[in-house]
């Protein structure tokens, strides 16, 4: 399907025993490696993604963003060059995944986002408070940054060229937002697609399932959209300010 391109699927996991496999069996033939990048689980999650084929990168910390570090670790080793992120709870639907390599496989975009406020989201599949912080998070990139984003959705497929370019380094809830953040501000080319977002199968959510999580991925999010805010100005007031006189 996809002649020229080697694609990647990376997968962050903690404990998703009960989805894992089940995902893994819907990953497109199309895609040349699949890895499950393990946070730490307890549940035999590395394991069974092994049995079913895939290959394991193991985070040395617990994190969203720290499993995704692991995992790219790998992917630079191999021989790819299109990068997919899938959630491990199930609540992708991996049959979308060709809408999102479309627009970088044969129209040069080097970062797709899957939105679910364009798609279709399943009735819980989403927190009230997940809901109003991903609206938050966004409406404040666009003031920012003159941008049109929809979503922070973790359902995406990015180039490896442009992915190992970003720097990227956070370990936890902030990774999505950085990765967004960073592709803006670096004149990537960059795209939303709608994508359907389901209910995850089965387990906890692990940031929307909890008090702390949810405060968490609140505080990194909006962290980094500051942060990478006030960089901005510190820039421009830098640029502006006068240069000293040269001594004679």
């Amino acid at each position: 399907m996809y002649k020229n391109s080697r694609i990647a699927v990376l997968i962050p996991a903690l404990n998703e025993a009960e989805n894992i496999v089940t995902v893994l069996q819907g990953i497109p033939d199309f895609v040349d490696y699949t890895i499950v990048a393990d946070n730490g689980s307890t549940d035999g999650t590395d394991r069974l993604a092994r049995e079913h084929g895939a290959l394991v990168a193991q985070a040395r910390r617990q994190g969203y963003g720290a499993a995704c570090l692991a995992g790219m670790a790998l992917i630079e080793k191999l021989n790819v060059n299109v990068v997919v992120f899938v959630s491990g709870d199930g609540s992708d639907l991996l049959e979308e995944m060709t809408f999102l390599l479309q627009p970088i496989v044969e129209q040069g975009y080097d970062l797709v986002i899957g939105s679910r406020r364009l798609g279709l989201v399943e009735p819980k599949a989403m927190t009230f408070i997940q809901g109003f912080g991903n609206r938050l998070a966004v409406t404040l990139i666009n003031l920012f940054w003159h941008a049109h984003v929809t979503d922070l959705g973790p359902y995406r497929a990015i180039s490896k060229k442009a992915l190992m370019a970003l720097g990227m380094r956070d370990q936890d809830y902030g990774w999505t937002v950085e990765m967004q953040l960073k592709a803006i501000k670096n004149g990537l080319k960059y795209k939303e697609i709608p994508v359907s977002y389901r209910a995850r199968r089965h387990g906890t959510p692990k940031v929307a399932g909890t008090f702390k999580g949810t405060l968490g991925a609140g505080y990194k999010i909006l962290g980094w959209i500051f942060y990478e805010a006030l960089k901005d100005i510190a820039s421009k007031w830098q640029a502006r300010a006068p240069k000293a006189p040269k001594m004679p």
